[in-house]
């Protein structure tokens, strides 16, 4: 059984940035195990959406609650960091909007 968070193995294929997907409830990527989205899900996100970066913002919205409910549900008693939650899935979008997804470096 291949564990998602060690690296993949001579005779396995490359991980590609779509595989950086959300653990959830912990909103952890299964590949890197950083806060979702990591780096190469951001640059994952940014060339899907080039030609719409509503869509990418209206996307990103929808998760961010997601993220929020999941999180609130693992503690109840506890509002976390929200401004940090917040532009892990919205702030960075228009930080990187100038850039072209090809020549961009993952996103902080």
């Amino acid at each position: 059984m291949n564990d998602d968070r060690l690296p993949a193995k001579a005779d396995q294929p490359a991980q590609t940035p779509t595989d950086h997907l959300p653990l959830r409830p912990l909103w952890l990527c299964r590949i890197c195990g950083q806060p979702w989205p990591c780096g190469p899900a951001k640059l994952a996100l940014l060339a899907s959406h080039h030609d719409s970066p509503t869509s990418l913002v209206l996307c990103r919205s929808g998760l961010l609650h997601q993220a929020i409910d999941d999180l609130h549900g693992l503690h109840p008693n506890s509002t976390g960091d929200l401004s940090d939650l917040y532009d892990g899935f919205l702030g960075w979008p228009g930080r990187h909007r100038s850039r072209s997804p090809s020549t961009a470096e993952p996103p902080a």
